[in-house]
């Protein structure tokens, strides 16, 4: 845990920006969308100015936030009524990686966020509890839920690598 000072405005977009757009990338599955999600965020930010009580504290409320908007997002009149282009950039990750990135975004939202939240960022359950404002326990079950769904969805495809 870092209980260090919190950042100054001017530099947390520099520190906390990628693991914003990350945590966007990995809920909405869309980088431009992702991108105009944390613009948001660090907009929000700017225009409310909250005092926090130290970094740690500065980074839930970011990862809280992006969460918050992300869902927003997600329930929207307009992702219910748009159509995804096919993407026709190549990818920067591996064949491999792509696949189990593949698998991670077909996870319903619930478990997307927590999977993010433990293995990208580090949370443990109980901090994960206090971000989503859910049981701690209930954290352990969509992490448990979504590796067996994990396992399911890429059974066979690194047999060879065994």
């Amino acid at each position: 845990m870092d209980n260090s000072p919190a950042l100054p405005l001017e530099q947390t977009l520099d520190v906390f920006g990628d693991m914003v757009f990350r945590a966007a990338f990995g809920m909405v599955k869309n980088q431009q969308d992702a991108e105009d999600i944390a613009q948001e965020v660090f907009l929000t930010l700017v225009k409310k100015t909250p005092v926090f009580e130290n970094r740690e504290h500065q980074k839930a409320w970011l990862l809280r936030a992006t969460i918050n908007r992300c869902k927003s997002h997600l329930t929207s009149a307009w992702m219910r009524r748009r159509r995804d282009l096919e993407d026709t950039l190549p990818s920067p990750f591996t064949a491999q990686e792509n696949i189990v990135l593949d698998a991670v975004a077909a996870l319903p939202l619930k478990y997307r966020q927590v999977v993010y939240l433990h293995y990208i960022e580090g949370y443990t359950s109980v901090e994960i509890g206090k971000l989503l404002n859910i049981n701690p326990n209930t954290v352990l079950s969509q992490l448990s839920r979504a590796r067996t769904q994990l396992k399911e969805a890429l059974k066979g495809e690194f047999a060879d690598e065994l």
